[in-house]
């Protein structure tokens, strides 16, 4: 008995048979759905033109047979082997002499054949009735005539005949319904896949190519709701960022102006509170300026580079400041990326590493159709459950990974929006061993 879980396996097994696309599949389904109906009525018209060529050969080839009897009984037994020759046709013939032997007919068209030559000869006698060879219709007959004589009748079924243009004909008619299936199904798919093309080259810079507008109506009317659908997602970006960034940047100079009262302030411990105040305010203003230019790293032209070089002068600066981080595994070649976006990502997620954690490593992994560049800490990690939102802008995770203020929230935030931007993947994920990795997935196909 078999359970759902093997139920699902099979279902699975099915599944991977079918093709991916859906091009692929339409196509399938209407060129087998039409070969299938194209044999059905191929069977059907064979199957009525059997019937027919049936009824019609058991009504003609009983009165001939039954007149040939006739014409024998009546030459003398001298003359009759002479007409056996003129009489014969090509379902059934005449012989003299002997006697039959064999089985009884055993399938249902046969002993319905017999019975229709019995019939149609009827006042003749029939001797015997016998199958000729097993597994066909061929019978004989041994009919007694008026005279005394024996005459044998060899009778077997013809089968209807189907020539051989038929076949291909049949064949030239499924080539055709693929074909035309084929463009009709192309027809309606691409466009689909037009506008997955388009929606996925719309990255977090909103600068997709507009789709052509031209085609069948609903097509068209589709392609135009896309193009319009682009346009409004980008000036809402747009309005967004430099909405960011005009209040980063006019807030920098009340902050200035603050900072200098500060100075005049008489109480030092007021004072080193309201500093501590202002720094952070001008951390946040400095971030959030970052994050609206983020979207400018995706016109950073691509460039081949040493991404070794890249790695080992980066972590030279830090040591130089103090800080250790470690370097494992190289690249050995060079790769096509956008250097700057690289590097201030792979500095937001060190900084990060740097903030929670002691030990900090970069640790690069080459596969045959990607780059990883993996950022590790022995921090405290980040709860499962947020481990997408902290990607999101000025979300900090105060309870597992802030030791004074928490940051801005913007760090990791800046980091994903330049991955996006340069077509790579950042992912976040707690560490076995404890603390958080956060890796850096460069697709070759996309860097390029």
């Amino acid at each position: 008995m078999s359970t759902p879980a093997s139920q699902t396996a099979k279902q699975i097994g099915w599944r991977r048979l079918l093709p991916r696309t859906l091009f692929s599949r339409v196509t399938l389904i209407i060129v087998v759905g039409l070969a299938i109906a194209q044999l059905l009525t191929f069977a059907a018209i064979r199957y009525e033109r059997g019937m027919a060529l049936r009824e019609l050969m058991m009504s003609g080839i009983e009165r001939d047979i039954a007149s040939s009897i006739a014409i024998l009984d009546r030459l003398p037994a001298a003359e009759r082997e002479s007409w056996f020759g003129r009489l014969e046709r090509r379902n059934y013939r005449f012989m003299q002499g002997g006697s039959v032997e064999g089985p009884e007919p055993a399938s249902p068209t046969a002993r319905e054949f017999a019975a229709a030559l019995v019939n149609a000869l009827h006042p003749f006698e029939v001797l015997k009735l016998a199958q000729a060879t097993p597994g066909n219709d061929r019978l004989r007959i041994q009919v007694k005539l008026t005279d005394g004589s024996s005459v044998i009748v060899d009778a077997r079924r013809v089968g209807m005949p189907v020539s051989n243009w038929v076949v291909w004909v049949l064949l030239v008619q499924l080539a055709v319904l693929a074909i035309c299936a084929w463009f009709a199904v192309r027809l309606v798919t691409r466009p689909l896949a037009r506008l997955a093309a388009a929606a996925d080259e719309l990255g977090p810079d909103l600068k997709a190519r507009q789709l052509g507008e031209e085609g069948p109506t609903e097509v068209a009317h589709a392609a135009r709701a896309f193009n319009a659908m682009q346009r409004r997602i980008a000036g809402y970006m747009a309005e967004r960022v430099e909405i960011l960034a005009a209040i980063s940047h006019d807030l920098q100079t009340p902050i200035t102006r603050m900072r200098l009262r500060t100075e005049m302030m008489d109480n030092e411990r007021d004072q080193l509170k309201f500093r501590q105040d202002l720094d952070a305010m001008h951390a946040l203003v400095r971030e959030g300026v970052t994050y609206a230019r983020t979207l400018h790293g995706a016109t950073e032209p691509p460039c081949r580079i040493d991404a070794d070089a890249l790695l080992e002068s980066m972590v030279a600066d830090y040591e130089d400041s103090g800080q250790q981080v470690r370097l494992e595994g190289r690249i050995d070649g060079p790769i096509v990326t956008r250097p700057n976006a690289l590097r201030r990502i792979l500095m937001n997620l060190v900084d990060n590493a740097l903030k929670f954690g002691s030990d900090v490593s970069v640790r690069v992994q080459v596969g045959a159709d990607r780059l990883v560049v993996a950022v590790l800490d022995d921090g405290p990690g980040i709860p499962p459950e947020e481990l997408e939102a902290v990607l999101k802008p000025f979300y900090r995770v105060e309870g597992s990974r802030n030791r004074s203020t928490g940051g801005t929230g913007l760090g990791l935030a800046i980091a994903h929006q330049l991955a996006m931007a340069m077509g790579a993947e950042l992912r976040l994920q707690n560490r076995s061993e404890g603390g958080l990795e956060a890796s850096l997935t460069l697709f070759k196909t996309s860097a390029a």
